[in-house]
This record gives structure tokens, C-alpha cells and sequence, in this order.
């Protein structure tokens, strides 16, 4: 066999194996190993954007989704920062924009191997890297809107045309941009910060986030506070600190609603309160520092301690209320009887079928009659014990006997407690309870028993509901100002039911969120059971405030976008979905740190 020796040997063509020319080791020296120059191969200019539009499997927009193909090819430098959900721009070649959003991000081979083998995978466990330059990474798109200036306004439309292959693909920096992308109001209600991820959106701009608002004016529609609002979050996500930032906005002495004796009014705001946690709106947050202050002021972002901020507190034999933790005033009331022969439902209980309710409509309506609006829950009581009146209504057919002891087991189990207490009647003290810029707060956590709560707080709220809908209301307080009802634990008032009693309350509370935009009557509703509340009021809420919840059966029942649905389990206290159609496209938010009032207990 041929001894092929070192293949250095034939490196050399002069032929002298010993003798090297100066200029021989100056190009070595300068290009070592091969023997050729080196060619500088930096690219000339700067990236611009994360990526281009690939084409390789087709570029589409379409009317059905199902048709829009739009991908982007993202560079490697761009890798690590890129995330579902983050906002994009990809410009037109006469100055338009599409504005999108990433929907799907995956790697793609570059070429055509198999990775899964052995040698690859024993290379990638010795390395101390990875060579993503062997892989494609893609990301796809989701057209929302077409980003346009029409007389130095910017304005948005429909996707309705395909950008151009190869096309710069840019993140939206822009908070013009992003705002009229999404849909999201210059002015309004602050809810809180446009995040991705649980990260908060930044811009070029100063303040850098983006500040998402509910529309509350006339110019674009009906103020969206008159067509409901829903709040639903498990315990710990955030819910009631949300809440009473919310609520502050509405309260702010700048906020005024035009009511159709061409007043302009500021808004009143009742709040029942199962925790009694809202009468500390009433104090200043001693967590918030001039730091915040500043910045709140900045984005227009009402903050502390309301001073028109009134407890009124329901009168219950037996019990007290302490309130240790708020300086808000106090104000004792009691539920006057005489409310029952309007809402007979109150002390309907929840077994009655309809023949009963209609005996028991007709023997209180039988009982202010005889008694006048005087009439007490004892006097009715004792009225119900007459065998006379018992024996009198069997014979004459109006109400058969058996039906007649239903109807009186059942009122006899109502709390007493309840009804005409040492305080005054909430009746006489509508002019303090409901008053422009106002917040009345209902404490309840101190009533001894659910179906005691249950009752002040339905009695309280019908009233105001009843009022607001009326043609010929008695108290004017009511009919001709803003009104907001806030109701904590609403899936335990508004619940869907069989019985006569749930079938009144959702019927009159259905009519009132249907009628809210022409009464300028608004229901707040906050719940960690969103599944519970009854479908006819739930359908007449606009607005959606998802915080984490844990159930799949309530993620499921607040019918929000399935990408955003799965992200509800795993978000972080203060972390929430809004789903408004009327007022932007539905988006994640961070909601502010700190409460802008007092919140928690020491």
C-alpha cells in the first residue's frame, strides 16, 4: 500500500520545500488556514421590525377566518422577545396599515432532515446553546382592523385587502395606533393598563402604557355605566379592590350626566356590601404615595377618600354594627312593612307556587285596606290568625283553606327582625340616600342570617328600581338622578330559580337593566359565581370584567373570546379580561397596584 504521507507537502508549487518568501508568510499571516482574502459580509443599514410576510404557504385575507392565511417570518434576534398575543403593524405601500395581532408561534425546519435522532440529540445535550438559525421561526397572524388617516384623523376599518409578500412586519409602538386598532376610547372611564401576557403594553409615548377607558358620554352612544356592567373574579383575584376603583371614577366631582330637565347631575351610587368593605371609600389609601398621585393625575385617574360616602345601616333586634374600620358616617334604617304591598314577593318565601302568591297578593292588599300604610308585620301576623277570616275566604271560594295555611306558614317564617325596627324607615330618608355624587353603601355582614340579607337587600333595591321605572314616582330623588346600583354577591340576589319569588325579582331587575339607558339607571353586578345570575339579566350587561377564576363552569358562562378564555385560570391578582363590543374589541388590562381609596383591613 502507497505511503500517501502529509498532505502539507503539496502546499507548495514553488517546487522548494525549505524556502518561504517574505510576501509567501505575510499572506499566510493574513489569511490563515486557507489562503484566500476574507470578505466582510456585515450588512449595510439597520433591521427594521421583527420579520416579513412569508408567502411559502400562501398570503390571504379573507371574510371567513378560515381563509386568512398571513404568517411572518421572525428574525433570530427577534426570537426571545416575541409573544402570543403582542401587536403588530405591517404597512401598505400607499401609508395604510394592518393591524393584527400573533395568534400562533412555532419553529419550522429550515431544511429537509431528521432532527430526531440520536447523534442530534446527544450533539444538543453536549452543547452549550442552541443554533436557531438552522430553524425557521413563524409567526401567525390575526388581521383586526385597517389603520387609515382620513383629514389628519386616524381611523380604522374593516380588513379589506392583502399587504404586499415580504412586507416589513413592526410591533405597534404607537399609542395612537393601538388605541384606534383596538377600538379603545380617548376619554371615558379608567379601567385600567393594555397588557399581553400579564405584562403591560409600552409605547414611545409618556406616559409609556396605554390606558383603557369605558366610553360615558353622549357623542358615541349611550354613557356604557347605563348598560350594565358585570364583575366577576375568584376570591383573591382582585375583585372588590377592581371594584372600588371603578366605582371612584363614577364618583369624581368632574363626572356629570345631562338629564332631561337639562340638568347636568353628578352621579349617586348605592352599593350593598356583603363583606363591608365599600364604606372604607370614604378614607384616603395610606399606601398611596405622591409618587402614585402623580401619575394618576397624569391619566386623569380619580383617587382618594370619597367624602360624600354614607353607611346606611339596616336595623335587626339582637344584633350591631361595628365599623372600627371606615370614618364614613352611620345611619341607621329599618324596612318598613308597608313596602310589602307593593312587593309581596318579600315575604313570599321561596315555596309558594302561583295560586299561593295569588292568595297571598290578594290578603295583603285585603290587609292595608283595613289597617292604612300603618300596617305592621305583627298586625298582619295577628290578621292571619282570625279563623273567621280563614273560615269567610273558604266558603266563598276566594281562597281554599289548605292554600290559606301555605300562605301563612310561609310568612310566619320571614324574620321578624327585619321588618319596622327602632330606626327610621328607608322611605323617609330617600332624599339622604340617594343624592348626586353620593355613595350610599348597604352594609349586610353584620344581619344574622342569609335569607335576612336576602330581603333588606332586595327591598332596598326594588325600591330604587321600582322608582326609576315609574311614571309617576313618589320620590324625585330617585326618577331624576344618575343612579348606579352595586350589588356584591349578586349571583346570591339575582339567581335563576323556579320559585314565584326569584321569577318577581329577575322579572322587575330584568326590566330595570332594559330600561337603565333611558332612566339612567345603571347595575353594577360583582360576583365569583357569574354561572349563577340569571340568564335575562345577564344578557342586558355590556360590559365584562373577568379577574381569575378557577371554575370551569363560571370561565365558561362569561362568554368571552376563547383566547382570552384561556388565559382567566391562570391570571394574577389584578390581572383581567374586558369584553365590552360597544366599546373596544375585547383585550387583557392590568388594573392599578394600589386601590385609589382605602381597601383591607389592619
Amino acid at each position: 500500500m502507497s505511503d500517501l504521507r502529509n498532505f502539507e507537502d503539496f502546499g507548495n508549487d514553488s517546487g522548494d520545500d525549505e524556502e518561504t518568501t517574505a510576501s509567501d508568510a505575510e499572506e499566510k499571516e493574513s489569511s490563515p488556514g486557507d489562503g484566500f482574502d476574507r470578505v466582510e459580509l456585515d450588512p449595510v443599514g439597520d433591521d427594521r421590525g421583527i420579520g416579513t410576510l412569508a408567502v411559502s404557504e400562501g398570503l390571504a385575507i379573507g371574510e371567513d377566518s378560515d381563509d386568512t392565511r398571513l404568517r411572518a417570518y421572525v428574525t433570530a434576534p427577534n426570537r426571545a422577545n416575541v409573544r402570543i398575543g403582542k401587536y403588530l403593524l405591517v404597512p401598505y405601500p400607499d401609508g395604510e396599515k394592518l393591524f393584527c395581532r400573533i395568534t400562533t408561534l412555532e419553529y419550522a425546519q429550515e431544511f429537509h432532515s431528521d432532527d430526531a435522532t440520536e447523534i442530534h440529540a446527544r450533539r444538543a445535550m453536549r452543547s452549550e446553546s442552541i443554533d436557531e438559525t438552522d430553524y425557521k421561526f413563524m409567526a401567525t397572524l390575526e388581521p383586526i382592523a385597517v389603520l387609515f388617516e382620513d383629514d389628519n384623523e386616524l381611523k380604522r376599518r374593516m380588513t379589506d385587502r392583502v399587504p404586499k409578500p415580504e412586507t416589513v412586519v413592526r410591533q405597534a409602538r404607537d399609542k395612537r395606533d393601538i388605541k384606534t386598532g383596538l377600538k379603545i376610547p380617548e376619554d371615558g372611564v379608567f379601567l385600567g393598563h393594555l397588557s399581553v401576557g400579564g405584562e403591560k403594553v409600552r409605547t414611545a409615548a409618556e406616559p409609556p402604557t396605554i390606558d383603557y377607558r369605558v366610553k360615558d358620554d353622549y357623542e358615541s352612544g349611550d354613557p356604557l355605566v347605563f348598560r350594565h356592567t358585570l364583575v366577576a373574579g375568584g376570591t383573591g383575584s382582585g375583585k372588590t379592590h377592581g371594584a372600588k376603583n371603578i366605582l371612584r371614577q363614577y364618583l369624581s366631582g368632574e363626572r356629570t350626566y345631562p338629564m332631561e330637565d337639562g340638568r347636568d347631575a353628578r352621579m349617586a351610587v348605592v352599593q350593598f356590601d356583603p363583606q363591608d368593605e365599600y364604606a372604607q371609600m370614604h378614607d384616603d389609601n395610606p399606601e398611596v404615595s405622591t409618587d402614585d398621585e402623580r401619575t394618576w393625575e397624569r391619566e386623569g385617574v380619580a383617587y382618594g377618600g370619597h367624602d360624600e360616602t354614607v353607611a346606611f345601616v339596616p336595623k335587626v333586634s339582637g344584633v350591631s354594627y361595628a365599623a372600627d374600620h371606615h370614618r364614613a358616617e352611620q345611619v341607621e334604617f329599618t324596612i318598613p312593612f308597608s313596602m310589602v304591598e307593593d312587593n309581596p314577593w318579600l315575604v313570599a318565601g321561596a315555596k309558594l307556587n302561583d295560586n299561593q302568591y295569588g292568595a297571598l297578593t290578594f290578603l295583603i292588599k285585603r290587609f292595608f285596606r283595613n289597617y292604612g300604610g300603618n300596617g305592621t308585620y305583627q298586625n298582619f301576623l295577628s290578621y292571619l290568625d282570625d279563623p273567621a277570616l280563614r273560615e269567610e275566604l273558604d266558603e266563598s271560594g276566594r281562597v281554599h283553606e289548605a292554600t290559606f295555611d301555605a300562605v301563612k306558614r310561609r310568612v310566619r317564617s320571614v324574620p321578624s327582625s327585619v321588618f319596622d325596627q327602632s330606626a327610621e324607615p328607608i322611605t323617609d330618608l330617600v332624599p339622604q340616600f340617594v343624592r348626586s355624587g353620593r355613595l350610599s353603601v348597604v352594609p349586610t355582614y353584620h344581619l344574622p342570617t342569609s335569607r335576612a340579607k336576602e330581603m333588606v337587600v332586595l327591598a332596598v333595591s326594588s325600591l330604587l328600581v321600582d322608582e326609576k321605572l315609574s311614571n309617576s314616582p313618589e320620590y324625585s330623588e330617585i326618577k331624576e338622578t344618575p343612579l348606579v346600583v352595586g350589588m356584591d354577591e349578586a349571583h346570591n340576589f339575582l339567581s335563576d330559580a323556579e320559585s314565584v319569588q326569584a321569577q318577581k325579582v329577575i322579572g322587575k331587575f330584568t326590566e330595570a337593566a332594559k330600561q337603565g339607558r333611558k332612566e339612567r339607571l345603571g347595575l353594577f353586578l360583582i360576583t365569583q359565581d357569574p354561572q349563577d345570575i340569571a340568564e335575562p339579566v345577564f344578557k342586558q350587561v355590556n360590559t365584562t370584567v373577568v379577574l381569575n377564576l378557577g371554575d370551569e363552569d363560571a370561565i365558561k358562562s362569561v362568554n368571552i373570546p376563547p383566547n382570552l378564555e384561556k388565559k382567566v385560570p391562570y391570571m394574577e391578582k389584578g390581572q383581567m379580561v374586558v369584553y365590552s363590543p360597544d366599546n373596544s374589541e375585547p383585550v387583557e388590562l392590568i388594573g392599578l397596584p394600589k386601590c385609589v381609596t382605602r381597601h383591607g383591613r389592619d
